[in-house]
């Protein structure tokens, strides 16, 4: 079995090439002679068994592999022909197949698939000179027909074919046996699933390591990498689907600070057109001169400026207007000074943009302290409720004051509708109103009257004050008796069986609101803790599920390591009497042996002196005759 050595004694022959022409062609035992007709019977029987399984076919029938298919080609070639052309399978006598020579032979162009199978050709030393000349020649002329690509290519068109052929005669005898087959398309390219791209798999050392192939793959291990490759696959994949949207922050200026800036912009325009000082001047834009630059020297010879070539003879200038000549960079705010001061000691002179904005910003806070001016007593200095409803108002006091008069009721409307314009105008902190809120319109009123108002009102009051008395405020205002009574009667209206009922229906609505709030909440709370936690709890349950299969494995390894050392010890105190029983039992076969073996030499001796005492009784017969 050295194919190795033997391949290496010969030329562009490998190992394997010479151990199949020893099995196929060269070994001895290899049947050669002609097809009998039951060897193509159990052919045939074995073929329609076992289809295309010619390894298995061949030591049943007595012959090779390669024989045994081409037999079987042979047959089915000879049973088309009967079918097509009414032909018979006819031997050189009844009960013998074809000979070899009518082995279907290959036609021009087609390779053998088999060359192992063919017998050799001739060796030239046993040629005479005209054959090996013709030989040769033929070689030559066979040579120079085709280039090696030419050569090379119809080779693998002629193996394609043949594979080609091999495969339809394979699903054909699948077919006749009842076996369909699904054919599959061949992919273009390299399958990356299947095979390695650029392999080159290391060369054969000097120990045989085919026996680590078949050693068991430990399953805890196999393909941890590519599982962790996928989880982490579909962790990106969550993580990608479950991002969330792209929120962009709240805009730092908001629709209330720009009215405020165009509002600033208006009063600013009218503050200028307030200071400018005729309409000629506020029309202009804000310019301010601009900074002469500051003479140059001409470049001469001695600073460098050789190639400058004077045009004068001299820097001799014309006669100019005052207004060019040149004067220090100041020269314009000079002359604005004294434009200015020939309109006169009472003439206005417009400042600069420091100025301006100071004046702005002087009016905008006047503005606003006399907006803040105008609020309610109330606003600026009393608490206030977060909420006023104005139709219950109204109705409250149109039904407790059903004697007024049409002032007073005027009064009352009037009271109602400031105190929902200051609430919505002025909120009250902590409220879910906001200024932004359009609050109803109020007539507003200058300063002027409202200080007229005020006055005209203390006056009255201290005319109150001196003809009735200094306790006319306590008079004015209900006693505790009153407030009491009053306090009594409200609680009695509302201290009854239906206010209670309708109390407790509107705690349990508000209650009820509450808790379908706080649901909504926890469920909202509880799908992101899902989304935040999902990984965990996962990777969890999968780390659990490991730890008890691990666990499990740890049980049956001990349960085994037991069992296995319980083994030992009985086999440890059985093993002595095994040996004794079996030495016992080889004493007395050697003492059996013995005794034959003396009973043997025995016979032997008695068989050897009969003999000779027999011969020695012929001799003396013969003698004696």
């Amino acid at each position: 079995n050295q194919w190795a050595r033997i391949s290496s004694l010969w030329v562009r022959k490998s190992q394997k090439q010479c151990k199949a022409r020893w099995y196929e062609w060269l070994d001895p035992s290899i049947k050669k002679t002609e097809w009998s007709k039951e060897e193509d019977e159990k052919l045939l029987h074995l073929a329609k068994l076992m289809p295309t399984q010619w390894r298995t076919i061949a030591p049943i029938v007595g012959r090779t592999p390669s024989q045994c298919l081409e037999r079987y080609q042979k047959l089915l070639d000879e049973a088309e022909a009967k079918e097509g052309a009414d032909l018979g399978l006819t031997g050189p006598s009844g009960d013998v197949g074809p000979s070899a020579d009518d082995v279907r032979r290959l036609r021009p162009g087609e390779i053998d698939p088999d060359p192992e199978t063919k017998p050799a050709r001739p060796d030239p030393v046993d040629m005479d000179e005209d054959e090996k000349e013709m030989l040769s020649e033929a070689r030559a002329r066979l040579a120079n027909t085709q280039g090696k690509k030419a050569k090379r290519k119809a080779r693998e068109k002629q193996l394609e074919e043949a594979r080609r052929l091999a495969s339809l005669q394979k699903r054909r005898e699948l077919k006749a046996a009842g076996i369909e087959l699904k054919t599959k398309k061949k992919k273009k390219g390299m399958d990356y699933k299947a095979d390695i791209p650029f392999e080159k798999r290391p060369a054969l050392g000097f120990y045989d390591t085919s026996a680590e192939r078949n050693r068991p793959a430990e399953s805890a291990m196999t393909n941890v990498a590519l599982q962790k490759l996928e989880l982490n696959k579909i962790k990106q994949a969550e993580q990608i689907s479950k991002r969330r949207k792209f929120v962009l922050p709240a805009p730092q200026v908001g629709e209330d600070e720009l009215e405020q800036i165009v509002k600033i912009g208006f009063a600013g325009e009218t503050a200028k057109a307030v200071v400018g000082e005729n309409e000629g001047s506020t029309s202009l834009g804000h310019y301010t001169p601009a900074t002469t630059l500051p003479l140059r020297t001409p470049r001469t010879v001695r600073t460098g400026g050789a190639p400058t070539t004077p045009k004068t003879p001299g820097t001799v200038m014309t006669l100019r207007t005052p207004s060019r000549t040149p004067g220090p960079a100041s020269a314009a705010a000079i002359k604005q000074l004294k434009t200015g001061l020939g309109r006169g000691r009472h003439a206005r002179r417009r400042g600069g943009a420091s100025d301006r904005d100071r004046k702005l910003r002087e009016l905008q806070a006047a503005e606003e302290r006399a907006r803040l001016a105008r609020r309610s007593q109330a606003v600026r200095n009393l608490p206030r409720p977060a909420t006023v409803n104005s139709r219950t108002l109204w109705e409250i006091s149109t039904n407790e004051s059903a004697g007024m008069n049409d002032i007073e009721l005027m009064i009352c409307g009037e009271m109602s509708r400031l105190l929902s314009h200051d609430l919505i105008k002025y909120p009250v902190a902590g409220s879910k109103i906001t200024g932004s809120d359009s609050a109803p319109p109020i007539e507003e009123f200058p300063d002027e009257l409202m200080a007229i108002a005020r006055q005209t009102i203390n006056d009255e009051y201290q005319s109150l004050i001196q003809n009735n008395g200094s306790d006319t405020q306590d008079r004015l205002l209900p006693s505790d008796t009153e407030l009491q009574a009053t306090w009594t009667k409200v609680y009695d209206d509302i201290n009854n069986e239906d206010n209670t009922i309708e109390k407790l229906q509107y705690i349990h609505e508000m209650n009820k609101n509450n808790m379908l709030k706080y649901a909504q909440r926890a469920s909202k709370l509880e799908k992101n803790l899902d989304v935040t936690l999902g990984g965990y709890k996962a990777r969890s349950q999968a780390l659990s599920k490991k730890l008890l299969e691990t666990f499990d494995e740890l049980q049956q390894s001990k349960i085994e390591l037991d069992s296995f050392k319980s083994l030992n010890i009985v086999e440890g105190d059985a093993m002595p009497r095994r040996i004794a029983g079996l030495q016992k039992e080889v004493e007395d076969l050697a003492k059996r042996e013995r005794e034959l073996q003396e009973r043997y030499a025995k016979l032997s001796a008695e068989k050897e002196d009969a003999i000779q005492r027999v011969n020695a009784l012929r001799a003396s017969s013969s003698s004696g005759s």
